[in-house]
């Protein structure tokens, strides 16, 4: 694997044929485009809440709190348990963030960004796209931000949509949620999965990547920071023993290549760093073997090193979302036939 060490001022997006892994260190400073600049035409923020009484895939679960859900390994990670030990019936709402252009015009087909915990990435996912789309270097993108339905790792809600390494939360995604954003927002979704993204941090990056794996016919692109490539899933399921880990160690290199272009960034002091292979729990090094699969396997990826971050960094995220964003869509035909189409749109903001 090629590996590059970058001054802070590293651009992001960059050639095809520069290096796969680029390396940055801090201090770690805000992108220009994170900034609110008020001269810039601003996309609208929608919320709205979906209940667990209206779903049919995820009714609503939430982690038990028993002598078998606190066990731990040597290294203080969590033991899977049997679902009926370590969860139980729960309700839950989630609220669903909706960011439209500027300058959208309804019932037109619209590019697509997916973010899971939503509320965590709100306004970060909103500068961003109102920088980059008011300059051209992205498409004009709707992003449907989704939090989940509550709890975290094992036995949780959470967790069962997130580290479940399966295409359950993808087709949730399609069949719930985006129809519920298209008949409040008139806001319709192009169904070309070379422009449509899937993003997330720890286990909502493992979810990403699973929507596009899975359902590659939907998703093309995945945007991953610290992702939880890791042994999370629970209850243990016989085609994926490792969870995640199972990712890098068997299913990309055993399976025919996919069309996904991935984005991924780690820390190098991310969680569990210096636990040893045999806990399928080390992040960097799940990463790393992560990276180094999808180079094996031919896939266009760009992985990013954050030196002395920690999980999901704000500061990382901070200085390279922008970037990243840019990277996913950095050739795409289609998004520079929607980027002239945005030029000969109204600059009115939808309420």
């Amino acid at each position: 694997m090629r590996i590059t060490t970058l001054p802070l001022s590293v651009l992001l997006v960059a050639a095809v044929s520069a290096p796969d892994t680029v390396r940055i260190a801090p201090p770690y400073l805000d992108a220009p485009e994170m900034a609110a600049q008020r001269a810039l035409p601003h996309g609208t923020l929608h919320s709205v809440i979906m209940h667990s009484r209206d779903s049919r895939i995820y009714p609503g679960i939430r982690q038990r709190d028993n002598a078998v859900t606190q066990r731990r390994d040597a290294y203080g990670n969590r033991i899977a348990a049997p679902a009926d030990e370590a969860s139980e019936a729960a309700s839950y709402r989630r609220e669903v963030f909706v960011y439209i252009p500027a300058g959208y015009r309804h019932g037109t087909v619209a590019p697509l960004l997916v973010v899971q915990d939503g509320r965590d990435y709100a306004a970060r996912v909103t500068a961003a796209l109102d920088s980059l789309i008011a300059a051209r270097r992205v498409p004009p993108i709707v992003a449907v931000m989704i939090q989940s339905g509550g709890g975290d790792a094992q036995g949780s809600e959470r967790g069962l949509e997130y580290d479940t390494v399966s295409g359950r939360y993808a087709e949730f995604v399609e069949r719930e949620v985006l129809p519920r954003v298209t008949a409040l927002y008139g806001v319709r979704f192009t169904r070309n999965p070379a422009l449509r993204a899937a993003m997330g941090g720890s286990s909502g990056a493992s979810a990403a990547f699973a929507m596009a794996w899975f359902h590659p016919e939907w998703y093309g692109k995945v945007l991953s920071y610290s992702g939880t490539f890791v042994n999370q899933a629970s209850p243990v399921d016989p085609a994926s023993p490792r969870g995640a880990w199972d990712f890098h160690a068997r299913l990309i290199p055993d399976s025919p290549h996919k069309p996904i272009r991935m984005w991924m960034e780690v820390g190098s002091k991310d969680l569990h760093w210096q636990d040893p292979e045999s806990t399928y729990h080390n992040w960097p090094m799940a990463n790393d073997r992560m990276a180094a699969a999808l180079r094996a396997n031919g896939y266009d990826y760009r992985y990013v090193v954050a030196e002395n971050a920690a999980h999901v960094d704000g500061n990382v995220i901070a200085q390279t979302l922008p970037g990243a964003l840019e990277w996913l869509w950095r050739d795409d035909v289609h998004a520079t036939r929607s980027r002239a189409l945005l030029a000969q749109a109204p600059r009115a903001v939808i309420e």
